[in-house]
């Protein structure tokens, strides 16, 4: 649900773009697709990165494990197989929303629609989070629901950072603008970053001057405050992962990249080497990831 939700709102902020990007700059819808790394998945079934394409890819595809219907599928077969272990209220929530999502993503494909399909997926999803946080018991199986949202959402905004940095750095078509226009188009961009997470308000709580690529890096890196921060998802994942029996390995590796995360400097790594930064630090949710799947769920 978490990764609906999170698909949800990186399309919302590629479609946004494109109605506040200055004259004379162009994007692609090909970056979202490489953000979510199934681009090997795309190309089997489409010949073009084009907008319908990628919104089916990403939206509608039962081919691709990462799509919203993809998800939502494995989402309600996953609740309705616990049902005697999740509150009725869960089962009823995601139930509802894959098939509302089933009966319109076709529409949903074609901007008149979309935002309002992927609007109600991402409140459902908010709806979900305070659902199990106000209505199941506090024990290892609601650790391991932290853990695994905090694992995909850490993941998602390095990837969304990632986006902002390198993947949708505009092409100028005419050079003698070019240093005006890319003022104006990272401010914009940073901006609807900064969206996509719900995050502007707070940092703006947080950050008195304009927006800025290094400050929002360095919030969505850093801030142990902001729920959607790398470093709060990483407090988070070791607070659970410290309640939980039997594994001293993920306790070991979530302290190396809290502690890697803290030391990066930021200016620094905008200027040379922020991409291989955020690589690394996916790196390491993945080898944790994999680390909690060996310990605590295969045979």
């Amino acid at each position: 649900m978490e990764r609906v939700e999170n698909t949800a709102r990186i399309i919302n902020v590629n479609s946004n773009l494109l109605f506040d990007l200055p004259t004379g700059t162009r994007i692609g819808w090909q970056s979202l697709v490489d953000i979510t790394g199934s681009n090997d998945n795309f190309l089997e079934n489409h010949s073009n990165y084009d907008e319908r394409s990628v919104m089916h890819h990403l939206m509608a595809d039962p081919t691709n494990p990462s799509s919203i219907v993809s998800c939502l599928n494995i989402a309600r077969e996953n609740v309705r197989t616990t049902r005697e272990i999740l509150p009725t209220e869960v089962w009823e929530c995601i139930n509802n929303l894959y098939l509302s999502v089933k009966e319109g993503i076709a529409e949903g494909l074609a901007r008149k629609k979309r935002f309002i399909i992927l609007q109600d997926v991402i409140a459902t999803s908010q709806q979900l989070t305070g659902m199990l946080s106000s209505t199941m018991s506090n024990n290892h199986g609601y650790d391991f629901i932290r853990v695994a949202r905090n694992l995909e959402r850490a993941d998602m905004s390095t990837r969304i950072i990632d986006m902002g940095c390198a993947n949708l750095l505009p092409k100028i078509i005419d050079e003698q603008e070019a240093a005006e226009a890319l003022n104006v188009y990272q401010s914009i961009l940073w901006m609807h970053i900064l969206i996509s997470l719900s995050a502007y308000q707070m940092y703006r709580q947080h950050i008195q001057n304009k927006v800025s690529g290094p400050e929002v890096v360095r919030y969505i890196l850093k801030d142990e405050e902001f729920p959607r921060a790398v470093m709060h998802c990483l407090n988070e994942i070791e607070s659970c992962l410290l309640k939980l029996p039997g594994d001293v390995q993920a306790a070991k590796l979530i302290k190396d990249v809290k502690l890697r995360t803290q030391k990066g400097n930021v200016e620094k790594l905008i200027d040379k080497g922020l991409h291989q930064f955020i690589d690394r630090l996916q790196v390491d949710l993945a080898s944790l990831h994999k680390l909690i799947e060996e310990n605590w769920f295969l045979p």
